[in-house]
């Protein structure tokens, strides 16, 4: 097994000197999960995730993990990791498209369980006709699971959140899982700079006895999941168990607000708050939305921009004050439901102001001049 020495979070994410290493988003997994101390890690082959598993199994043959295996299929897969969380292990795996949905079960029965499981998801098309292209649609299916979700712009935001995603879901008042999401083939197929800490050093080891649930172990009676009443009958007490559990599963997502602020610097990101025209976006639509608010500056007209880093916990009330004085709030989204500015109509004041697209989607970039367009419009109204 390679050397390695521990270090604390805080050392690796702000202190520890940085290699500068030209990577794709995949690559960029990789290195990770090389500094991530995980004991265990699952795979099975789906677009465009297939080569990020497939480097993680790299590392595992290196040392760097104590054990990886390839599933059965994505139901298996996820089931597995459950497993391995129960019995007090860090575990990572990876899916995307057709995989996140087949194995949809499994997300919400993770959280339930109070398993901090650390999961990247490569967006495509999950429609018929079968696509293999960018689509961020199958994250409208898992805003109510329960887990985190932090969506990441570029391989930078990738390495970092899945670094980072290990520390904020272990925490004994959160430990429910995170979903670090980034639009395959834009981030998971393309090369860019990605500054890395030192390969010889990694993350504390997860603390199984922190949980707030048993952990199933030899140190440990083997309890259930769910006793036989909560089953078998439909009677007050199951009604009340399981409406309590599910309000505590959505505060222990609460609770990872301030863990969120303090490893990745907020919920969201700002840039010129103080436009008229504001442009949110989340993963690889900030790229676009940068080059189109710079665009718009040549032309002499400002526009803003909120990137979402975290779309659950949602950043509702810096939302609403950073937009209460905007004319207009723009949301460009790669998926053709536009889920991103639902979310943002539940919880601005006067949400007509809330312009629900551009949209592409089926695989389809966004040309920046979409984006510019609605700034032109809504500027010079």
């Amino acid at each position: 097994m390679p050397e390695q020495k521990v270090v604390a979070p805080e050392f690796m994410f702000t202190e520890a000197a940085r290699e500068e290493q030209f990577i794709t988003g995949s690559e960029a997994v990789r290195e990770a999960v090389r500094r991530a101390n995980v004991d265990m890690a699952v795979s099975y082959p789906i677009t465009p995730q297939s080569e990020s598993m497939h480097l993680v199994g790299d590392i595992w043959a290196e040392g760097y993990i104590k054990d990886y295996y390839r599933g059965e299929n994505e139901f298996a897969v996820m089931s597995a990791v459950a497993g391995a969380a129960m019995g007090g292990v860090r575990v990572f795996t990876a899916t995307g498209g057709p995989g996140t949905m087949r194995a949809l079960e499994m997300f919400p029965t993770w959280v339930g369980a109070r398993l901090p499981i650390v999961c990247a998801f490569f967006t495509r098309g999950i429609n018929s006709p079968l696509t293999i292209q960018p689509d961020t649609i199958e994250m409208a299916h898992l805003l109510d699971t329960g887990m985190i979700m932090l969506h990441a712009e570029d391989a930078q935001d990738l390495y970092d959140m899945i670094l980072k995603a290990f520390i904020i879901a272990e925490q004994t008042e959160v430990h429910i899982p995170v979903g670090v999401f980034a639009d395959g083939f834009f981030v998971t197929h393309t090369r860019d700079k990605v500054r890395v800490a030192p390969a010889d050093i990694k993350l504390p080891p997860y603390k199984p006895y922190s949980a707030p649930v048993p952990v199933m172990d030899m140190e440990n009676v083997p309890f259930r999941q769910m006793r036989d009443p909560f089953v078998m009958k439909s009677n007050y007490v199951s009604y009340a168990a399981h409406a309590s559990w599910q309000q505590e599963v959505l505060a222990a997502a609460e609770r990872a607000r301030p863990f969120i602020r303090q490893y990745l610097g907020g919920l969201i990101e700002v840039e010129n708050e103080q436009a008229d025209v504001l442009v949110l976006a989340g993963g690889t639509a900030v790229c676009q939305s940068r080059e189109a608010i710079a665009m718009a500056r040549e032309e002499g007209i400002e526009a803003g921009l909120i990137k979402i880093k975290s779309l659950r916990p949602f950043p509702g009330e810096e939302l609403r004050a950073l937009t209460a004085k905007a004319k207009a709030v723009i949301v460009p989204e790669f998926n053709r439901v536009g889920w991103l500015s639902r979310e943002l109509r539940n919880v601005v004041q006067n949400p007509d102001r809330v312009v629900a697209g551009p949209r592409v989607f089926g695989g389809m970039t966004m040309p920046p001049d979409l984006i510019l367009s609605e700034i032109r419009r809504y500027a010079r109204e």
